[in-house]
C-alpha cells in the first residue's frame, strides 16, 4: 500500500492541532471488523485535563464516545487509516483535506479551500439539533413546556425521551424499504398520553413532510378523549386516537408498528399484530417481563446465580427479549436489540426493531434454537410464540376445509 498520502493527511491533522487551526475530522467509508460501526466524527472540546481530542464512533443504533489526548489521537487515526477507514475529511481554517484510499491502497489526497474561517465553541455539551419544534402547541398542552415554550424542569428526561425517539424512528425509517415512501400509515399500539405518538406526528409530516396517518391506541378512555382534542386543536388532520385493548384491536395496513412500554405479554400482541398486518417496521421497547421469570427453573449451573431476585429478574428480562427477536426472525424480520436511550432517563430503555426482510429464514433452525433455549430454562409457554402459533394452526385449518 503506498503511504505517502494518507502520512501527508496524518501530518496535516497534527499540525492543524499544533497551530490551533483544527476544526473537525470525519473518518468514512468503514471496512472493519465492527458490524456496526459507520463513521468517526473527531472535534475537540475542553475538559478538567485541558483541551483534547472528542472520537464519536457513529453506529446504526447507539453512538460511543472516548476523549484522548493530541499524540494519541494522531496515533489512532494514523491506524485507522487504509486499515478500517478507507476516507478522511480534514476541516481546517487553513485548507480542507480529503483523502480517499482506493481498493489497490492506492491513496488520493485533495486539498481545497477552508469551509470554516473560524473554530467552532469547545463546549462538550453543545446542544443537539432539535427533531422538533419546542415551542409546539401540543407540548404545552401535554405539559411538557411551558406556555412560553421553555422545557419544564421536571419534564427533562421525558423531553431527551422524545427527542431520542423521534431522532431513532428517523434513522430506522430512512435505512428500511419504506425510505422512498411519501405516504405512511403507523399505529401507537398503548399510545398512553401520546407523547410520543403526536412527537412522530409533527416529526414525519411536518419535518419530513410525509403524508402520515397515525393512530394511537389505548385502554384509557379519559386519555384517548384528551389526546383526541390535542390533535384537533394542533390541526393534525390525520393523528387519531382510539379506545380499545392491543390485543383486540384490528390492524391493518400497517406501514410501521409502534409500542412502547406496553406492559408484560401486552408487548407480545403488539409484536404479534405488526407481524400480521405485515409491517415493514415494527418498534417495540417492552415494560415489565412477567410472564417469564415464574416459569424458569434455574439450571443447575446456574442455580446459584439465579438464586437471588435480581439477578432472575434480569435473566427473565433478556431471555424474553431474546427470544422475541428470533420469532420476529423467524417470521421474516432481521432485527435490532439496543438501548435506545441512558438508564437515567428512563429504566425502560431496551428497544427491540424488526425491519421485514427479503432474505430467505431457516425456519428449523431458528425453531431449535428457540426451542432449546425453552429446555435450558425450563420454560413451557411465550406469549408471542403461542400467537403465531395459533394463527399457523388456524390458517391450515381453514384451507383445509
Amino acid at each position: 500500500m503506498s503511504t505517502e498520502n494518507i502520512e501527508k493527511f496524518v501530518s496535516e491533522f497534527a499540525r492543524s492541532l499544533a497551530e490551533s487551526s483544527f476544526v473537525k475530522m470525519t473518518l468514512g467509508h468503514y471496512k472493519g471488523d465492527d458490524p456496526h460501526l459507520q463513521k468517526l466524527l473527531i472535534r475537540l472540546i475542553k475538559t478538567k485535563k485541558g483541551t483534547r481530542l472528542f472520537f464519536l464512533y457513529r453506529q446504526d443504533t447507539r453512538d460511543t464516545a472516548k476523549n484522548f489526548d493530541f499524540t494519541e489521537g494522531v496515533r489512532i487515526v494514523r491506524d485507522y487509516l487504509g486499515a478500517d477507514f478507507f476516507s478522511g475529511h480534514l476541516f481546517t481554517t487553513e485548507n480542507d483535506f480529503q483523502l480517499d484510499v482506493g481498493k489497490k491502497g492506492k491513496a488520493r489526497l485533495n486539498v481545497a479551500k477552508p469551509t470554516f474561517k473560524t473554530k467552532p465553541a469547545l463546549e462538550h455539551d453543545r446542544e443537539k439539533t432539535l427533531q422538533i419544534d419546542p415551542k409546539s402547541f401540543y407540548l404545552k398542552a401535554l405539559g411538557i413546556t411551558t406556555d412560553s415554550g421553555e422545557i419544564r424542569d421536571k419534564q427533562q428526561d421525558k423531553w431527551r425521551q422524545i427527542n431520542k425517539f423521534v431522532e431513532t424512528l428517523g434513522y430506522l425509517f430512512d435505512k428500511s424499504d419504506l425510505k422512498d415512501r411519501k405516504e405512511l400509515n403507523i399505529f401507537d399500539m398503548g399510545s398512553g398520553k401520546g407523547y410520543l405518538t403526536f412527537a412522530a406526528y409533527d416529526y414525519f409530516v411536518n419535518a419530513r413532510g410525509i403524508d402520515a396517518k397515525i393512530t394511537g391506541v389505548d385502554t384509557k378512555k379519559e386519555l384517548v378523549e384528551l389526546c383526541n382534542d390535542i390533535a384537533k386543536a394542533s390541526e393534525f388532520e390525520n393523528l387519531r386516537f382510539v379506545n380499545g385493548t392491543i390485543g383486540e384491536y384490528d390492524v391493518e395496513k400497517a406501514d410501521v408498528l409502534i409500542a412502547l412500554h406496553a406492559c408484560n405479554t401486552a408487548t407480545d400482541d403488539a409484536i404479534f399484530k405488526g407481524i400480521k398486518a405485515n409491517a415493514d417496521l415494527i418498534v417495540v421497547a417492552p415494560c415489565c417481563h412477567q410472564e417469564i421469570r415464574p416459569q424458569i427453573t434455574p439450571p443447575e449451573m446456574l442455580k446459584n446465580v439465579l438464586k437471588h431476585g435480581i439477578m432472575l429478574e434480569r435473566e427473565a428480562e433478556s431471555i424474553t427479549d431474546g427470544l422475541r427477536a428470533l420469532l420476529l426472525e423467524k417470521s421474516g424480520y432481521s432485527t435490532k436489540l439496543f438501548e435506545f436511550i441512558s438508564t437515567e432517563h428512563t429504566p425502560k430503555n431496551n428497544m427491540i426493531v424488526g425491519t421485514r426482510s427479503a432474505k430467505n429464514i431457516d425456519d428449523e433452525e431458528l425453531e431449535k434454537e428457540i426451542q432449546s433455549i425453552k429446555d435450558f430454562y425450563g420454560i413451557k409457554e411465550q406469549k408471542l410464540e403461542k400467537l403465531i402459533n395459533t394463527t399457523k394452526i388456524q390458517l391450515k385449518t381453514n384451507s383445509e376445509k
